[in-house]
């Protein structure tokens, strides 16, 4: 799995041909082998403005992403490298380097915006990379973060004024780091030392006023404050001089600045330590499968024109995982079954329980794998496999104890028959042999095990359908007198009274298990559906506090 899922080097997740974009399959192949949940690391900026140095970085390695160190742009569409967390074990580090924006030989900037986009959507941690200080030209370039609302649907039915309720958004919009190339200022203000988070919220400040030129000021700035409420800002120094920048990735870290070398460091742990796994809205942890579906369904809609909505993936995604879950519980509760049931079982109830633990287990390996079962319509079909299986196999239980004690009623009766049929009990006294015979090996038959629930009505069936042969020999049998006979004949008859008496009582207990079972497996179901409902309507809860929050802010 290790060699699958942690690359030795990045492959193009999403091309860009002549501004087209295309998913490539291989490395939707990657994706789908990651199992854990991942943390996605994307960054964006200008073309040579030191991305992929960073993303490296991130992953350990001196070199992988190209750095492109030519006038011409270097990286087309989207890279994707995963590699292990090196904090997390129990997550995957997924980083994602894109084609530089502002490309003057691309000349599409509808092509960089789903870039811009894509980025956005698919990441946890959304880097913005830049050079110099936070300016007016910066805030220009960053023109893209202004349109997200234009190309991107957080509801299948937006408001129309979404730019303010941009909280919407948050749910699923990554955290925002920018990091600041080259950068020459000394960070003070009022005659003392600022830091750099401190410096991006001053640089995010609004103005007041109506004008048009102010609303331009303050749009970007707006977005930023709106789209992204956790931010966080780093500075980088030049790394080297001159000709060496173009060998960065060669250069070893002592012919490197220090206080480059230092802040990178910085940057790297950060990542390491605070970005958080991407998650969608209702709480749900993205795993490398569900990472693929977004990138197809996201891609898919970018190309056709369509704009991502966020509440339609979601849905989307749900529904192939809550079918999937479903056929892995199905899957699970008939490997288990098909271990653990010997048929016939001895009695109904041994069966039943049986199905009722290994359905207690595929209910629960249902509700890990599955989320936003609306109106639990899932596992309502779930519920309804489960009792046809149970149903199933009750039927299978009667039919194989039927045929067990048939099979062995014809052993361990056949050299009666054979006697009966040689004339052996037509003579004076043969019935009594007969019925003396017949209970030995009715006991015979009774002692042998596991023959299941149908041994007494096997058993009463084949001697009713014997009984007239039994009678035919009783009053041919001259030893017994008339009123003995008519006794036999009583006592014959109320022994099968008795024994469909005993029978009518083992269906109706039978009939009372299933109900029992039955009323079982549905409290059950109930139980995890209350239990999935309060933690939908906590995690719910939860993202419309932090979307308070956000607003009140």
């Amino acid at each position: 799995m290790a060699s699958q899922t942690h690359m030795q080097a990045p492959v193009c997740l999403i091309e860009n041909t002549e501004g087209q974009l295309k998913v490539n399959q291989e490395a939707l192949k990657i994706l789908s082998a990651v199992t854990q949940p991942v943390v996605v690391v994307a960054i964006v900026g200008l073309y040579h403005t030191g991305k992929s140095y960073l993303m490296n970085k991130l992953a350990g390695e001196k070199e992988g992403f190209s750095l492109g160190s030519t006038a011409q742009a270097h990286t087309k569409g989207i890279w994707m490298w995963c590699v292990p967390h090196p904090k997390k074990p129990n997550q995957t580090l997924v980083l994602l380097d894109t084609e530089g924006l502002g490309d003057v030989e691309k000349g599409d900037n509808q092509n960089d915006s789903q870039i811009f986009t894509l980025a956005i959507l698919l990441s946890s941690t959304f880097v913005y990379n830049s050079m110099g200080a936070i300016n007016q030209q910066a805030m220009d370039q960053l023109h893209y973060v202004t349109g997200l609302t234009d190309r991107i649907r957080a509801k299948s039915a937006p408001n129309t004024s979404e730019v303010q309720n941009s909280a919407d958004f948050v749910s699923f919009f990554p955290d925002f780091v920018w990091t600041l190339r080259d950068f020459s200022l000394l960070l003070e203000k009022d005659g003392g030392s600022i830091s750099p988070d401190i410096y991006l919220e001053n640089s995010l400040k609004l103005k007041q006023g109506t004008d048009e030129k102010l609303k331009n000021y303050n749009l970007p700035r707006l977005c930023i404050r709106e789209f992204f409420p956790k931010r966080k800002c780093f500075i980088f120094d030049r790394p080297t001089h001159g000709k060496q920048l173009a060998q960065l990735e060669t250069l070893h870290n002592v012919k490197q600045d220090s206080e480059f070398v230092e802040q990178v460091a910085e940057f790297c742990s950060y990542i390491f330590s605070y970005s958080r796994t991407k998650t969608l809205p209702g709480g749900i942890q993205v795993n490398g499968p569900y990472l693929e579906s977004l990138v197809q369904t996201y891609v898919t809609a970018i190309s056709s024109g369509d704009l991502p909505c966020m509440e339609k993936t979601v849905q989307a995604l749900a529904q192939t995982e809550n079918s999937a879950a479903m056929r892995t519980a199905l899957e699970h509760y008939d490997q288990q079954m098909g271990q653990k049931v010997q048929l016939p079982t001895d009695t109904l109830q041994e069966l039943l329980d049986l199905h009722r633990a290994c359905e207690r287990e595929a209910i629960q390996i249902f509700i890990n794998h599955s989320f936003k079962d609306v109106d639990q319509e899932c596992q309502k079909q779930l519920a309804a496999q489960l009792e046809k299986r149970r149903d199933d196999f009750c039927e299978q239980n009667m039919e194989a104890s039927s045929n067990h004690c048939l099979a062995l009623l014809q052993d361990i009766f056949s050299p009666l028959e054979a006697e009966v049929n040689q004339g052996t009990y037509s003579k004076p006294g043969g019935y009594r042999l007969l019925i003396q015979k017949v209970q030995n090996l009715k006991k015979k038959y009774q002692e042998e095990p596991r023959k299941g629930i149908q041994a007494e009505e096997v058993l009463q069936e084949y001697l009713q359908s014997k009984e007239d042969v039994s009678l035919v020999i009783l009053w041919a049998d001259k030893t017994l007198k008339e009123k003995e006979k008519k006794f036999e004949v009583e006592r014959v008859k109320a022994e099968s009274e008795e024994a469909a008496a005993k029978m009518q009582e083992e269906r109706q207990k039978r009939n009372q298990e299933m109900r029992e079972q039955k009323e079982k497996s549905h409290q059950e179901h109930i139980n995890q559906l209350t239990k999935t409902k309060a933690k939908e309507r906590a995690q719910l809860l939860k993202e419309q506090m932090e979307t308070l929050d956000v607003k009140l802010q």
